[in-house]
């Protein structure tokens, strides 16, 4: 990696931040608590938040705009920029364009997006980008195996939506160090085909979730995970399907952490 890399040292200021609306956000946003932490300074990176979804598409995504935007400046971490149509798609996510960003968070995207060089994107990320997935971040790209090794894993299934526990595999990381042993939260939990080397599990099911879904394997489904793509890093989570758990104080301090994990 190129440059300096901000550290997660320190306690890390959990954002419950109010949803009044800026620049291009959608109008209707669900609003997370309106109890803000914030942290003086000025952020130091710009991030690109893709939303754009050509297959199924979440009604939790204005509440993930908001919450990542806020997020960002509430922690004095990054500036937020979005990429919510197929035109954005194709003008922002040109390796000229993505020139002027540290990382792109794919926030529960769906389908074949219309990236004008998909090789060139990934290997922006290789030459040092960051790269965050949030929940169908994995169904997305299923027919292009280098997208699915760089982010090393794909979406096969899910259950119904049930309150699962969950095991922390890498306390040491800080997108999960907040965390005990155990947990438990409700959400929609993906099952995975996994592809690429170096995946680094944070979290996985803990026992069968009874949704309804394929029990877990006898070492647990990941539900999070980080690696290293070459030069650039790769933080994937798998849960964000409900707009519910960003009223969650562990799961916003998960998804900061992911992305200040990324940061080149």
């Amino acid at each position: 990696m190129t440059g300096p890399r901000v550290t997660a040292a320190g306690v890390l200021a959990l954002a419950l931040v109010s949803c009044a609306s800026c620049g291009g956000e959608s109008p209707g946003a669900p609003s997370p608590s309106t109890t803000t932490t914030t942290v003086a300074g000025t952020p130091s990176a710009r991030v690109l938040v893709v939303t754009h979804t050509e297959g199924f598409r979440h009604d939790s995504i204005p509440t993930i705009e908001t919450g990542i935007r806020d997020l960002g400046t509430a922690n004095a971490l990054y500036f937020t920029d979005f990429c919510r149509t197929a035109d954005d798609v194709r003008q922002m996510l040109t390796r000229q364009n993505l020139a002027s960003y540290r990382a792109v968070v794919f926030a529960n995207t769906t389908g074949n997006l219309p990236i004008p060089d998909l090789a060139a994107f990934l290997s922006w990320i290789a030459g040092g980008g960051g790269f965050v997935g949030i929940h169908s971040a994995s169904d997305t790209y299923h027919d292009q195996p280098s997208y699915l090794a760089m982010l090393g894993g794909e979406f096969v299934t899910h259950g119904a939506i049930v309150e699962a526990e969950i095991r922390v595999d890498d306390p040491s990381h800080p997108a999960v160090s907040h965390l005990g042993a155990t947990f438990r939260i409700a959400d929609e939990f993906y099952r995975f085909r996994f592809a690429g080397p170096d995946r680094r599990t944070l979290i996985s099911l803990a026992r069968d979730p009874n949704d309804g879904g394929p029990a877990p394997a006898a070492g647990g489904d990941p539900l999070a995970w980080h690696r290293t793509f070459s030069s650039g890093r790769v933080f994937y989570t798998a849960l964000g399907h409900r707009s519910e758990l960003w009223q969650d104080a562990r799961y916003r301090r998960h998804i900061v952490e992911g992305i200040r994990w990324v940061l080149p």
